[in-house]
């Protein structure tokens, strides 16, 4: 991930908001911000200068007072930055550095930089002229950090570059395994068996992740593979739960009915009962039903 140093100048309330603003976009872009305000120039100058100089990129807001700071406050903050940010500059990559104009229709930049003629990105706002910057903006802010061209043949959009992160990550947030687990040694549960490679119950030394797969209309197989030392089916309609070891096998799998039960042993020996109450394969329809399976479990610590 990118990080980006923004620098710019407290020139008003406003002016702060709308830096802020334009840190949280980025931010959202996947880029990690870094603040100016942020720095404590009285006590970690050392700091900050390792802050600016070791960012990917860097960030100017360029508003007429950030360049009257710059050219003859030196002991303000922005003047501290750009002693930094000045001497570090030589020795940078062409796109290291950038700018964004904003209340400076003019297009002033502080005095040391304008020689180098650095890329800039107008935020200008005309309201007279209903001109206002926004998304397109901010999309070029994007293409600059990504290194991409500026030319946006055959480029992928902004929209489509989020539209896609956001399919990821709703992808991601299904697939954590935070959503099928639960530490109560005992309750009732429906697991989408696909989504997930095992549903953990309990925790710690009572802590079990069991792993499904179909077997027909009304039988699930349930395996050893996530790291259950043994497995079995209960046979027995009456037992005994303080005997129901004697069911586990040396068998990688069991593969109860509706209604069966099988006794499960962790690691740490100790024993849990899953009880399945439903089974509902894959219908691969127009009304599309994942395959699921609905067990009761309890996990069992007076043994």
């Amino acid at each position: 991930m990118a990080d980006l140093f923004v620098s710019y100048a407290w020139t008003s309330p406003a002016h702060r908001e709308w830096v802020r603003l334009l840190a949280s976009q980025l931010h959202l872009l996947g880029y990690d911000v870094k603040i100016d305000e942020q720095v404590d120039y009285g006590s970690s100058l050392t700091g900050f200068m390792q802050e600016v100089t070791s960012a990917t990129h860097v960030l100017l807001i360029v508003d007429e007072n950030y360049v009257l700071r710059a050219d003859t406050m030196p002991d303000s903050g922005v003047g501290i930055e750009n002693m930094w940010i000045s001497g570090a500059f030589n020795n940078k990559p062409p796109t290291w550095l950038s700018l964004v104009f904003v209340q400076n229709s003019s297009f002033k930049v502080p005095a040391w930089l304008k020689s180098h003629s650095p890329k800039g990105f107008d935020f200008n706002s005309t309201p007279e002229k209903n001109v206002f910057p926004g998304s397109v903006q901010i999309d070029e802010i994007w293409r600059w950090v990504e290194g991409l061209p500026a030319s946006k043949d055959h480029a992928t959009s902004l929209a489509m570059v989020r539209k896609r992160a956001a399919r990821i990550e709703r992808i991601d947030a299904e697939r954590d395994p935070a959503n099928y687990a639960s530490p109560a040694l005992k309750g009732r549960v429906t697991f989408e068996y696909k989504k997930n490679g095992y549903y953990k119950i309990g925790n710690g030394e009572y802590e079990f992740k069991v792993t499904f797969s179909n077997c027909s209309g009304n039988s699930v197989y349930i395996y050893t593979d996530s790291g259950l030392k043994a497995i079995g089916l209960i046979t027995a309609s009456n037992y005994d739960p303080l005997s129901v070891e004697k069911f586990l096998t040396l068998s990688r799998t069991a593969t109860p009915i509706v209604g069966q039960s099988v006794v499960c042993m962790n690691g740490h020996g100790a024993l849990c009962v899953l009880t399945i109450d439903e089974v509902q394969p894959e219908v691969n329809a127009s009304n599309f039903v994942p395959p699921h399976v609905t067990f009761s479990y309890e996990v069992l610590t007076a043994d």
